[in-house]
């Protein structure tokens, strides 16, 4: 297929102007060209809003919830969303599957700390670096992590799928 030579705007063969105000109806067609509808200053306040409702409720399980299997798992799961969370809140226009990779590994590298004994021995000093780099290595948290974030990922994407899409200036056109 022969496309018309295009300079300055405005097309040399056919006549049909070319340019930011003309939208071709392949680019009108196809969802992933329009805007998202979601801005980063948006995601950022929702990543914001999630941040301090997950870390009040590890709060409340690392210190208020009797010390059992279960809540070492929530509490786990919790600080995996934090990060997540978290890395959204620093960059909001970064891919969900970087975020997701950044996060995982961030509780994985905190976990092999763990092995160090550095942690604990910081923890002994400073009592509130234990909820952030842990004192014992478990090896059950790395999956408690993995799933943590998979499922923040995927939360990420519906919420950001749930807010109406904005039709841009170019699809009125």
């Amino acid at each position: 297929m022969l496309l018309p030579r295009v300079r300055f705007g405005i097309a040399h063969r056919g006549g049909h102007r070319r340019g930011p105000d003309c939208v071709s109806a392949k680019m009108r067609a196809h969802p992933r060209r329009r805007s998202a509808g979601v801005t980063p200053a948006h995601r950022r306040l929702v990543a914001l809003a999630a941040l301090v409702v997950v870390v009040a409720a590890g709060l409340v399980v690392a210190e208020v919830l009797p010390s059992s299997v279960t809540t070492d798992i929530a509490g786990d799961a919790l600080y995996a969303v934090a990060v997540y969370t978290g890395l959204v809140l620093l960059l909001p226009r970064a891919r969900r599957l970087i975020l997701g990779i950044a996060a995982t590994g961030w509780c994985v590298l905190v976990e092999v700390l763990q092995l160090s004994g550095l942690p604990a021995a910081l923890a002994e000093r400073v009592p509130p670096v234990a909820l952030v780099l842990g004192t014992g290595f478990d090896a059950r948290d790395l999956v408690v992590y993995a799933s943590a974030v998979l499922v923040a990922t995927a939360v990420d994407a519906a919420v950001s799928r749930r807010v109406p899409r904005r039709e841009s200036s170019l699809a009125d056109s």
